[in-house]
């Protein structure tokens, strides 16, 4: 029988409970997020709402008494009621609100801290080349030369877009730089300690096929490991030295795959039909394997097939192939900032 008594004594609480937390449902959400620099949204079907701000989420439904933050914690909050088609919420649940995205946005934030742009051969070294005559005249047409252009390109685009951000080139000029001095020279960059270093080659390709055409996107290989920690960071323990690793190995090439898919989606974009997609690919390239980033090497297409040359020969032609490239890396630098560091790549 006192058992009997406590659950109703219990039960009774709850109910008194609740019915307070109802009464007190007296603010508008939508007005108090529009104060609060807060982006509100709400799915009737569902009666389910959410709040968004610098990028994180504060989730919750209709009548529950909790909320998701970011998809990774839950709290216990005043549940949100609708009346007369508003959505009405407590004092508390703004307050709740409200100190969860201070406390995100007091946190340090992860962001891209130097991209590094490295435009394949240079001086002595031509890379791919072919001789064609255009307007009556031989012409030699050099891979160190589109890939100089189209790195100096880039380069004023992204020095436009992010003032704030490091904008590398491996080399501005004609001049002979090898494999290993390009890495050290990505490997030596110093940022802050919640920023991200992105590395991108550029390159053109050759084929004894003619009829070998279109452009590629190249990561590192999953299958290939690489040490890019420092081993004092696991004190001596040879163990977890490993497993933070490849942790942090398998993290690179994540993002590696991402800012290829992004590429090669603003690559499609800008050249449409002038040129074919022969999609991204995994490779054990030096200058790639060697960066201790994330890390993609771009083929902008063959100098030996005769109306690609062409295209790569045009300046106009480079500004488009630029320009997706452009859009590819600002499409990740957008999505990893956003996101502060977390990425997923989506399988195809």
């Amino acid at each position: 029988m006192k058992n009997i008594k406590k659950i109703k004594l219990i039960f009774g609480l709850i109910l008194i409970n609740v019915s307070f937390a109802f009464a007190a449902n007296d603010i508008s959400l939508m007005e108090s997020a529009k104060e609060n620099g807060m982006i509100f949204y709400w799915d009737s079907l569902s009666e389910a709402g959410m709040l968004e701000k610098n990028g994180h989420q504060f989730s919750f439904k209709k009548d529950q008494e909790i909320a998701v933050l970011d998809s990774q914690k839950i709290v216990m909050i005043d549940p949100p009621q609708v009346k007369d088609s508003k959505i009405m919420v407590s004092k508390s649940f703004i307050t709740e609100a409200q100190s969860f995205f201070q406390k995100q946005s007091d946190e340090a934030q992860f962001k891209v801290g130097a991209i590094i742009l490295d435009p394949g051969h240079g001086g002595k070294d031509p890379g791919a080349l072919k001789t064609y005559k255009i307007n009556g005249k031989d012409v030699t047409i050099k891979e160190k030369d589109i890939n100089l252009k189209v790195a100096k390109m880039l380069y004023e685009r992204l020095k436009t877009t992010y003032p704030d951000k490091k904008i590398i080139l491996t080399r501005s000029t004609d001049v002979f730089i090898s494999l290993s001095q390009r890495t050290d020279i990505a490997n030596s960059v110093k940022v802050g300690e919640n920023e991200a270093i992105l590395f991108i080659s550029v390159h053109v390709n050759s084929s004894m096929n003619k009829a070998s055409s279109g452009y590629e996107v190249w990561y590192l290989s999953p299958g290939y490991r690489r040490n890019v920690l420092d081993k004092s960071v696991a004190q001596d323990d040879k163990s977890l030295y490993s497993i933070l690793n490849t942790m942090m190995e398998e993290e690179y090439t994540t993002e590696s795959i991402m800012i290829a898919k992004f590429i090669m989606d603003g690559l499609q974009t800008q050249i449409g039909k002038e040129s074919t997609s022969r999609g991204i690919k995994a490779e054990e390239w030096f200058v790639v394997k060697n960066a201790l980033m994330p890390s993609v090497l771009i083929e902008l297409g063959f100098v030996s097939n005769e109306k690609e040359a062409l295209n790569l020969n045009d300046d106009k032609y480079l500004q488009k192939a630029s320009l997706g490239i452009y859009n590819g890396i600002v499409a990740f630098t957008t999505h990893f900032e956003r996101s502060r560091g977390f990425t997923v790549a989506n399988e195809d």
